[in-house]
């Protein structure tokens, strides 16, 4: 499990869509050298990550990028034709970096996985984390897929005030 303190595999790959077509990212080219804050969601375009996690992030990206952060990017467990139009049709295109784990293998790896069994399978868990040159310096777990705000943006402004 992910905690604080501890580092960001080197091996954990990642899909983005670049040009239309998906390609494959690791986590040296995401936190080698910079200072990254990483939320996970359960899912893009369910209701809770739709109208609270994502936007919280959209509309703060600016003002963390501010604090000295080089990245702001999402984790979540679908495919990243769905990360990238749903990035799109949340006005965060281009402003957070999409991760997308479609077989959850980055998710298990770093502990964050939940089970929602017929619902959606396994999923990432909700959080959010800072994260400076693979070191974890903060991170901020949900419990279960429910989002009470600890894992917000507000909550990472103030990790980096």
């Amino acid at each position: 499990m992910l905690k604080e303190g501890t580092r960001i595999l080197s091996d954990l790959k990642f899909q983005v869509l670049q040009d239309g077509k998906p390609q494959v990212i690791t986590s040296d080219q995401v936190f080698g050298g910079k200072k990254v804050v990483l939320f996970g969601l359960p899912g893009a375009f369910t209701p809770t990550c739709s109208r609270q996690h994502l936007p919280g992030f959209g509309q703060k990206v600016d003002e963390i990028k501010s604090k000295g952060v080089d990245t702001v990017a999402c984790l979540a467990v679908n495919d990243p034709f769905v990360l990238h139009q749903w990035a799109e049709s949340q006005g965060v295109a281009g402003k957070i970096l999409m991760l997308a784990d479609g077989g959850a293998q980055s998710v298990k790896k770093l502990g964050l996985d939940i089970d929602t069994g017929d619902f959606g399978g396994i999923r990432c868990r909700r959080f959010s984390s800072l994260i400076d040159n693979y070191v974890v310096k903060k991170l901020h777990l949900e419990e279960g897929t429910g989002f009470s705000g600890a894992s917000s943006a507000e909550t990472i402004l103030k990790d980096l005030s």
